[in-house]
C-alpha cells in the first residue's frame, strides 16, 4: 500500500499502463523520479532534457501523455515556453521547479495546471510522487457541485476536472437529492449556502438523514463575508467549510483532505468486519 505525505492511501496497484513524461535536464531528479514512481506505483518514466525532446516525446509517441512533469524551464525553452507547449497540447502538468515567486505562481496556474511541486525540501520527490499518485487515482472519487449559478458550478466543473475527478453538478437542492438517490458512488458534496428552494444548510441536514460522514463528505461554500456561516454549516452536518473566491492551493487542499478521510474510514470498516468474518470463521 502506498501512503503519502499527507496521508492519503492507495492499494489499486500498478498504474504502469500511463504514459509519463518529464521534462528535466537535471539528471539527479531524473533519476530519483524514475526510481520513486517505478518502486511505487510501477511506472517507466520517458524524460525529455531539452524542448525539442519534449516536442519529439509528442509528435512520435505511439500513446497519448497521460501526466507532464515539468521543470519551469529547459534547454531551448529557457524562457518557460515548455509549459505554454505542452498546455496548448491539454497535456496535464505537475510544475518541479526550483524557482518560485508570486509572479511564478500566477503564470503558472494561468496555464491550468494540475499541481507545482517546489525543489526547496527534502520531502520535494516525495511530494511529487503523492501529486502524480493522486492525479492518476482521482477518477476513483466522484464529487457533486450544488449551486444555483451556471457561472459558479462550470468554474468549480472546471477546476475539479482539471484534477481528474469525476463530477457530476445539481441546479438546486432538490436536484441534488435525486442525483444521489440513483448515484450511490458519489463520496463529496460541495454545495453552495445561498440557493432560493433550498439553502445548504437545509440540504446538509437532509443529506445527513440519509448518509452520514463515512459515506459522504460535504464542504459548504459561500461568498458571505458572515464568519458564523461555518459554524452553521458544521452543526448542521458539514465537514468543511470554504469562502469564496477560492485559494487554488487551500481548495485542492482541502478537497483531498475530506477525501481522503473518506478512504481511511471506509478502510477501517473493512478491516474491523474482515477481523470479525475471521473470529466467526
Amino acid at each position: 500500500m502506498f501512503i503519502g505525505l499527507s496521508g492519503m492511501q492507495y492499494s489499486g496497484g500498478s498504474l504502469g499502463d500511463h504514459r509519463i513524461i518529464v521534462a528535466e535536464d537535471s539528471n539527479v531528479f531524473t533519476s530519483m523520479i524514475g526510481q520513486k514512481l517505478k518502486e511505487s506505483f510501477d511506472i517507466d518514466i520517458e524524460i525529455c532534457r531539452t524542448f525539442e525532446e519534449l516536442q519529439l516525446a509528442f509528435d512520435y509517441g505511439e500513446r497519448p501523455i497521460t501526466l507532464a512533469i515539468s521543470n519551469i524551464n529547459l534547454p531551448g525553452a529557457e524562457n518557460g515556453e515548455a509549459l505554454g507547449y505542452l498546455a496548448g497540447l491539454s497535456i496535464p502538468i505537475i510544475v518541479f521547479t526550483g524557482t518560485f515567486h508570486e509572479k511564478t505562481r500566477e503564470g503558472m496556474l494561468a496555464r491550468d495546471i494540475v499541481d507545482y511541486v517546489i525543489k526547496d525540501s527534502i520531502l520535494a520527490i516525495d511530494m511529487l510522487e503523492e501529486s502524480v499518485c493522486r492525479f492518476l487515482t482521482n477518477h476513483r472519487h466522484h464529487v457533486l457541485i450544488v449551486d444555483d449559478s451556471p457561472t459558479a458550478r462550470a468554474l468549480l466543473r472546471s477546476r475539479l476536472e482539471r484534477f481528474n475527478f469525476k463530477v457530476s453538478a445539481a441546479e438546486s437542492g432538490a436536484e441534488a437529492l435525486s442525483i444521489l438517490k440513483v448515484t450511490p458512488d458519489i463520496g463529496l458534496v460541495i454545495t453552495d449556502y445561498n440557493m432560493p428552494d433550498m439553502d445548504g444548510f437545509e440540504l446538509t441536514r437532509r443529506l445527513r438523514s440519509v448518509r452520514g460522514s463515512h459515506e459522504l463528505r460535504i464542504i459548504g461554500v459561500s461568498s458571505s463575508d458572515n464568519r458564523l456561516l461555518s459554524a452553521r454549516f458544521l452543526k448542521a452536518g458539514g465537514n468543511d467549510f470554504m469562502l469564496r473566491p477560492y485559494v487554488d492551493e487551500e481548495f485542492y487542499c482541502r478537497v483531498n483532505q475530506n477525501l481522503d478521510t473518506l478512504d481511511q474510514i471506509k478502510s477501517a470498516r473493512r478491516t474491523v468486519e474482515q477481523r470479525a468474518a475471521a473470529k466467526v470463521a
